[in-house]
């Protein structure tokens, strides 16, 4: 391929990374990426930790769709949400904030990692309130810190599975999920599964504990119908909403309404998926194949 044909892909491909890492980082996105692989200092994991591998590709905007639907399931935790959180006015401030603790935990330097565990406390420890039904809820609950982060582990994985560039095998597996469970228990979590079996135990017994309220669902509809988007962003984060919401299990697709469509899945859905992370992962790592 001639340099004249190189340059155009090239252009679109800067220009794609830019609006992504503008969304997701901020406007101050080649510093804070410099500042956390770069800077000098011990890290919580070694370079070829599978935390690692899951949390740098781009199956983690699938996954983070399904992670923020599954945690919606859970009234107190959906009620935090609500009341304290301003996630459609600021919707993207609260994408950076989240990707911003997922990169500095998993790739920044210890100390900075350490600052971002008493951040995040800090936060919670203001986050509590009433249930419309009268029930007490405090963000720094164990129990619920359990919930959150077990509805993300559970989300990354499936996700990485399905659309990641090399799914975890074997040892691996459990590897990751103990890694991530390392984060939760410095926030507090409590109880924290080191196990893939582990997962699914866990969130088979939160089970009796979820449902879709009115919150819940305003917040399915946000995140999947009507997000606050330009025209011309709609149609690649619906594949990417689209793609979550085919991951969630059958029982939280009821409670949000969620159509399952198997065949459409199958046959659209599923590929579209494979096609935006392929896109995605092009544009954040120069010298990979285009989608």
């Amino acid at each position: 391929m001639t340099e004249f044909q190189q340059e155009p892909a090239e252009q679109v491909r800067t220009w794609l990374a830019d609006q992504i890492r503008d969304r997701v980082v901020g406007p101050n996105a080649e510093d804070r990426t410099n500042e956390l692989f770069n800077a000098p200092g011990e890290r919580w994991f070694d370079d070829d930790a599978p935390i690692r591998t899951v949390h740098l590709d781009a199956s983690m905007f699938i996954g983070g769709i399904r992670a923020l639907l599954l945690q919606s399931l859970h009234p107190l935790a959906m009620t935090g949400v609500a009341q304290h959180s301003d996630y459609k006015n600021d919707p993207w401030g609260r994408l950076q904030r989240t990707a911003d603790f997922l990169a500095t935990t998993t790739f920044g330097p210890a100390e900075a990692a350490d600052q971002a565990i008493a951040t995040v406390t800090a936060i919670h420890d203001r986050v509590t309130g009433t249930t419309a039904d009268g029930v007490d809820y405090r963000a720094n609950d164990p129990h619920l810190l359990a919930w959150v982060h077990v509805a993300e582990v559970d989300s990354f994985l499936r996700a990485h599975d399905r659309y990641g560039e090399s799914p975890l095998e074997g040892a691996d597996r459990d590897r990751y999920v103990a890694e991530s469970g390392s984060i939760a228990a410095r926030l507090g979590a409590d109880p924290v599964p080191t196990t893939e079996q582990g997962v699914a135990d866990l969130l088979n017994d939160f089970r009796s504990e979820l449902r879709a309220t009115p919150e819940a669902k305003e917040a399915a509809r946000y995140l999947l119908i009507d997000p606050p988007l330009p025209a011309s962003s709609k149609p690649a984060y619906g594949l990417i909403a689209a793609a979550g919401a085919s991951l969630l299990p059958l029982w939280a697709r009821k409670e949000l309404r969620i159509p399952w469509l198997p065949v459409s899945e199958r046959l659209a859905i599923r590929p579209a998926g494979d096609l935006i992370t392929k896109t995605i992962r092009w544009a954040l790592q120069p010298g990979q194949p285009s989608a």
